[in-house]
């Protein structure tokens, strides 16, 4: 019910973050969010901040809303948000940046909430879903290395 993707970049720990901090640019980079807004007069990344995120499920539907919550928010090392209605959260995404290289090492990750009802749907779809996530997470990310080099 998790999984994670690293891909190095030539890049510095502070300019990855600043990027995927930025909600508003998922569009640019994830194959399934393809746009997001800061909600309740947030401007930026911090804790407790919350957005919605546009979503074409698997690229193709069904198209929702999905609001986020930011659960971690350390410029230059770790952006995470969790999935869902006020405390019902359903999946928790993070990026974690590391100085490695002369660049960063920068690791995406999910992990869903362990319910009984998403323990049920990982054991009917988890092997289809967490193939579609691994290649969405490294689509997103060398999407975004690509717009940082």
């Amino acid at each position: 019910m998790k999984g994670s993707v690293t891909v190095h970049m030539a890049a510095s720990p502070e300019a990855v973050w600043a990027l995927v901090s930025d909600v508003t640019r998922i569009g640019e980079f994830s194959p399934e969010t393809f746009e997001a807004e800061w909600l309740d007069g947030a401007t930026g990344p911090a804790v407790g901040a919350r957005f919605r995120g546009h979503v074409k499920r698997n690229g193709k539907g069904p198209t929702y809303w999905t609001t986020c919550t930011v659960t971690a928010c350390e410029p230059g090392r770790t952006f995470a948000f969790a999935v869902g209605p006020g405390t019902m959260v359903v999946n928790t995404w993070r990026y974690e940046m590391v100085p490695a290289d002369g660049g960063t090492d920068v690791t995406e990750s999910f992990a869903l909430t362990r319910t009984p009802l998403l323990r049920l749907y990982w054991s009917l779809f988890g092997r289809a879903r967490g193939r579609t996530n691994q290649k969405d997470m490294q689509t997103t990310l060398e999407r975004i290395k690509a717009a940082l080099e």
